[in-house]
């Protein structure tokens, strides 16, 4: 038999690791081949990883709760030569992906971190308040169900990271009849003992000391009210500051004629929702239309490594969607130039229903090369979207709007009605110049302006 790793996968494009929240399967159980082994939180998604090889689970090296970068070793599996010669390759894959040193230090609570008390004192982590705190989609989902109440998790004990909520804490807390934890239940609670106040005084006072100069003072005057950022949001601010810094935006715009799709998809709209149970979007079009624009403009379809260009020969798009917590998930619609418009719109409606279940797997967030972003969708006719790193470009469709128009016909111009809209294309100005950059959002509107009025779907 032999020993292999099982590494941290890959969960997405920025997304460097990820919270063990459960074992699956024990040491000693028997694994299939992509069976289900733990469950795993990132900032984005909350998923289940399946196993790269069958055999027998033989060590767990990750403890649940622990943060771990991905590509660095969670468990041993033993195997037979013939599982290891059928298993993919993906797993090695990501493994490199990681800086070789992340993969030999384990996690290490931080000073604050209420599991350095546990680990230090032997006994629960003290029960603080944290109103603003990172919860992932998973714990809440668990919180809607079992009727735990917001304030209850605010003042939940976590093991994760910087005292994060895990699956794992929820449910215990469930299991253990749901006790109130608002503040007049932990003033009736048993006396701390001395080591693990001494422990909780020091740490508090050191982390509150690091944030005071940075924090502004509370209004008392009525006037304002200070909303400390959860985790979620300060990643999103930091990847946003993060990818102003690194690329150079330009943003440039046209406006597009799409009377001959909006009266295709008016006409067959009904038909389709019959025949497949779905909804036919304007989304799967549009991204048709990119795809065939970065085989046009292939110098779209990068990214930049130091002073080398990367060129993708898959073209992958991401579409942005809306979740109903508000924060925005970008799945990936992979070889989007090789499906045809009916593949698109399943493709596209399978993704963003599994994004507003919380379902989607970490394949799904993977492999980005360009992506698109519908702010028509909120009523916006056109907005200057932010790159998502590596990629070099991305372009936000606006909403639809009905203008009159000079139409011109063999017996003169005319004054029309017709739909328009507004394409938005910001890219990176290290390799994409202005010439390239418009020229591409100019071709993706021509191919939306000449839309075939007879595709059939």
């Amino acid at each position: 038999m032999a020993r292999v790793e099982m590494t941290m996968p890959k969960m997405g494009e920025s997304i460097m690791e990820g919270t063990v929240l459960k074992w699956l399967k024990q040491v000693g159980d028997a694994i299939e081949q992509d069976e289900s082994v733990l469950e795993v939180a990132t900032d984005k998604v909350d998923t289940e990883v399946p196993a790269i090889y069958a055999g027998v689970l033989a060590e767990i090296l990750v403890q649940e709760g622990q943060v771990v970068a991905v590509g660095a070793p969670i468990a041993i599996v033993e195997t037979d030569a013939a599982a290891l010669a059928n298993a993919p390759s993906a797993n090695g894959a990501a493994a490199a992906a990681a800086p070789a040193e992340a993969a030999a230090v384990p996690y290490l609570p931080e000073p604050h971190d209420p599991q350095a008390t546990q680990q230090v004192t032997g006994r629960q982590p003290i029960t603080l308040h944290q109103p603003g705190r990172f919860l992932s989609p998973l714990v809440l989902s668990i919180a809607r169900e079992e009727g735990v109440s917001m304030s209850d998790l605010e003042y939940l004990p976590g093991t994760g990271k910087e005292g994060r909520v895990t699956k794992k804490d929820i449910l215990d807390y469930v299991a253990n009849g749901k006790q109130p934890l608002a503040p007049q239940a932990a003033a009736t609670a048993s006396p701390v003992p001395v080591a693990a106040a001494a422990v909780a005084a020091a740490t508090t006072a050191q982390h509150a000391a690091s944030e005071t100069a940075s924090k502004p003072a509370p209004s008392v005057s009525g006037g304002q009210e200070l909303i400390e950022m959860d985790r979620m949001r300060k990643m999103i601010a930091q990847r946003m500051v993060d990818s102003k810094r690194i690329s150079p935006h330009v943003t440039s715009f046209v406006e597009a004629d799409v009377t001959e799709l909006v009266n295709w998809r008016n006409k067959h709209k009904d038909g389709y929702k019959k025949r497949e149970g779905e909804n036919l979007t304007f989304t799967p079009i549009f991204v048709q239309a990119v795809a065939r624009a970065i085989q046009d403009f292939p110098m779209i379809n990068v990214s930049i490594d130091g002073d080398y260009i990367i060129k993708k020969r898959d073209i992958n798009i991401g579409i942005a969607v809306a979740l109903p917590s508000g924060n925005l998930i970008v799945p990936v619609i992979h070889r989007a130039n090789e499906l045809n418009l009916n593949g698109l719109s399943k493709r596209v409606n399978d993704l963003a229903t599994r994004a507003r279940a919380n379902k989607l797997t970490p394949a799904d967030l993977d492999g980005g090369t360009y992506t698109l972003s519908n702010v028509g969708s909120f009523g916006n006719v056109m907005g200057t979207p932010i790159i998502m790193q590596p990629q070099v470009a991305i372009m936000a469709v606006g909403a639809i709007k009905k203008k009159p128009a000079v139409i011109e016909t063999p017996q003169g111009d005319l004054i029309g009605v017709r739909h328009f809209m507004f394409l938005s294309h910001s890219y990176d100005h290290r390799v994409v110049d202005g010439s390239l950059g418009g020229m591409f959002v100019r071709k993706v509107a021509d191919y939306l302006e000449q839309f075939d009025p007879n595709t059939a779907i």
